[in-house]
């Protein structure tokens, strides 16, 4: 299987992983699933760092590096990434979110998220509650 990670899940596995079930860790950890962080969740972190919202203690560098340390692969925001944002409904407005749903429907991966809002999109979106 593989797993995309949405921001808060990245941050949560990264920072605070006792926060995610049980069953969320074995699925990230299970050397037959691949787990990917996306660009995009790297780009969404700088943005609120440099606005002065981010309200963890790490850099976006930092955050990519303990991901890849950690053996999650990156995954590149691609143009059919973004052209495939078009065909989305909008079931949610934010553009990080919509750029990660088109990623893992386009990968295909299951999106591991913490926002019950994305679910509408697909069955390969699934809530994590932290």
């Amino acid at each position: 299987m593989i797993l995309l990670l949405d921001t808060h899940v990245l941050l949560w596995a990264l920072d605070t992983p006792e926060r995610l079930a049980t069953e969320i860790r074995e699925q990230m950890e299970s050397p037959h699933n691949e787990v990917l962080f996306s660009a995009a969740s790297i780009w969404e972190i700088a943005i609120k760092c440099a606005l002065g919202k981010a309200s963890f203690p790490y850099s976006p560098d930092e955050i990519a590096d303990g991901a890849r340390k950690t053996g999650f692969t990156e995954l590149p925001v691609t143009a059919a990434h973004g052209a495939k944002v078009v065909s989305l409904p909008l079931h949610h407005r934010d553009p990080f979110d919509r750029l990660l749903v088109a990623q893992a429907l386009s990968t295909p991966a299951t999106l591991l998220t913490a926002d019950a809002a994305l679910t509408a999109y697909s069955e390969l979106v699934q809530q994590v509650n932290a």
